[in-house]
This record gives C-alpha cells, structure tokens and sequence, in this order.
C-alpha cells in the first residue's frame, strides 16, 4: 500500500485525499476471500476459562463481571482475541471467533463471556447516551422511528459502519449470537477500501465530495439540550490511515434535521458510493450460527443484515449482543469532543 497523498483544493478546508489504489488484503472483493480468511476456531484451552467465567457470575452477581476479573485464568481466550484484533487491523477487517458453547450457559453468564472476551481485545464503550454497554439486538416490535434503530427491529438493515455521528466513532464491532433466526437475518460485510479503490477510479471527482462533510442525525442519543446532529465527512484521509464512516440514510435525515437540503454534488456521490456497495460482487454474505462472535474493523468496512423472522405473527426470538470497541479516550458515548 503506498502511503502518499495529493492535497486538491476543494474549497477552503482543503482535506487531504487519498489518490493511490489500496492494494493490500483489505481491499478485499467478494472473489478474493475465503471463510479461512475470517474463520477464527475458538482453540480447546479457552473452554475452561470460559467455565471459569460462567462461575464466576454464579459467585459475583451482574455487575461485578463488568470489571474482567484479573483472578481468572484467561491465557487462551486472550491469545485468540488477539488473533482477531491482527485480523482487524492488518487482514481482512473482519473474523468470526467460533465458537461459544452458548447453549451451556444462561443469558446473564453469556453476556459475562462476551463483555470480557470482547474487553480482551481493546476498551469496552458505550453504545448509547444513557451509557448502556452491552446491546441487545432483538426484535422489540417499536415501529421504526427517530431514535428507534433498526438494529431493534426485524427489518433489513442497509450497509452501514456504527456510531458515524460520533466523535470518533467505534474502531471495531462486536456481534455474540446467542439465538440466529429462523428465516434470514444474514449478515454482510463489504470493504471500504475496495469501495474507495472503485470510487477513484470511476468517479473521482465525486470522491472528493465523500471527503467534505455532511451533517449526520445523531439518533437521539445526546442530551436533551443538546443539537441533533454533528458534521462529519464520509472519508478522511490523515497521511496515516484512511478512515470511513458510512450510513446514507442517517446523512440524508441528518440535512433535514439541519434544515438544510442536501447539496447535488454530496447526493451524487453518495449515490455512487451506493452503488458500489451494493453490488453483490463487493460483499460477502453468511449467516452467523449460534455462539459465533464475530467482529468488525468499523472504520474501514461497512456491514449489513438481511430482514428476518422466525413464524409468521410472532415476534423472532433472534438474539444478538453488540459491543461497541474504542481504545481512544473515555468509556462514555461521545468519549471527548464533538468533531474530529
């Protein structure tokens, strides 16, 4: 991957952009990657320690686990995240840590196991303003709504990376199954890189709108006197690293929450970025089984659900735990600042 990067004059922000093509391995298409690339097997050692914390939670009550235990025994389980954490940020940007004998424990003792397997890879953050720190991804049956997420409902969630109002948004994404639905519910994840590598290739001139900002809906989560959205650009280039935060519907309401229509040249490009993320040829699709943690560089890729259920008229009883990572600044939603 080279690492220079030309400066074009935009206007006077002057954002530094990234002209060269990302050619390592996460710059990866749906051809070119294989389950060996993202399949982590949970090694045999990490059986005990996972015991040893459910047994612990049998001892300490919720919410003595959600300080890791510094007593127990957590060599092999910490080696394994550690693989998951290089698979991150130097191989696929994405794997699958499988799996949890989930079936074996209760809910409160599996939430025990995937906050501490989940801090063993880097800070635990929160996921919303009221500091909730373990998510569940269930069906709720709330009509979808400002401030309700689709993540609470069965509908089909669109190619997006988490938390983009934010500050500095999550750097990875946890998601522990507990129960898999039925019907659907099958998860995608697509590179940004490759995403990128398209966009310069086939509109340059829009992906240079990708790196000015947008105003984003912050989803309610903030305080009550506090502004509904944050500006942020969809791509960010610091001569280090490139950074993406990606969600065209929560930009979209974002404009309006701002008062503000939508620049032609902003919706162009996000509807060439679209375009390229929804061909079927840059993203894999599988389905997560039971006791599968899977993770997400959320800086660099972008994931998604199809819709799901279980039986007509009844509500699914699909299950997932979220976890939100960010090994910069505090535990606390926003962490510091408001921009970056």
């Amino acid at each position: 991957m080279q690492q220079e990067a030309t400066v074009l004059c935009l206007d006077a922000s002057v954002p530094l952009i990234w002209e060269d093509t990302i050619d390592d391995a996460r710059a990866w298409k749906r051809e070119t990657i294989t389950p060996e690339d993202w399949l982590v097997p949970l090694p045999q050692a990490c059986l005990a320690e996972l015991d040893a914390i459910a047994e612990f939670v049998r001892t300490y009550p919720v919410p003595a686990w959600y300080q890791q235990p510094d007593n127990l025994p957590l060599d092999a389980c910490r080696q394994a995240m550690a693989d998951i954490r290089e698979r991150l940020k130097h191989g696929h940007g994405f794997a699958i840590l499988d799996r949890v004998p989930v079936e074996r424990y209760s809910v409160t003792e599996n939430k025990a196991i995937g906050w501490i397997l989940a801090s063993l890879l880097a800070q635990v953050v929160a996921q919303k303003w009221d500091g909730t720190l373990l998510y569940d991804v269930q069906d709720s049956g709330k009509p979808l709504g400002h401030g309700v997420r689709r993540s609470v409902t069965n509908l089909e969630q669109d190619f997006h990376t988490d938390g983009g109002w934010l500050w500095l948004p999550p750097s990875a994404i946890g998601l522990f199954c507990l129960q898999p639905a039925l019907h659907g519910g099958l998860s995608r994840v697509v590179s940004l890189f490759a995403v990128h590598n398209t966009m310069l290739r086939r509109y340059p001139d829009l992906l240079a709108r990708l790196y000015q900002p947008f105003w984003w809906d912050r989803q309610a989560e903030h305080a009550a006197d506090d502004r509904c959205v944050n500006r942020h650009p969809i791509f960010r280039y610091d001569d280090h690293t490139l950074m993406a935060r990606y969600y065209e519907d929560y930009v979209h309401k974002g404009a309006r929450l701002a008062g503000e229509e939508l620049d032609a040249e902003g919706a162009a490009a996000l509807a060439a970025m679209r375009s390229i993320v929804d061909d079927p040829d840059n993203w894999l699709e599988f389905r997560m089984e039971q006791g599968q943690l899977q993770y997400v560089n959320n800086r660099q890729f972008a994931h998604a659900r199809t819709a799901f259920d279980d039986t007509a008229g009844v509500r699914s009883q699909r299950h997932m735990l979220r976890l939100w990572n960010r090994p910069e600044g505090s535990p606390a939603l926003e962490g510091q600042g408001d921009t970056i």
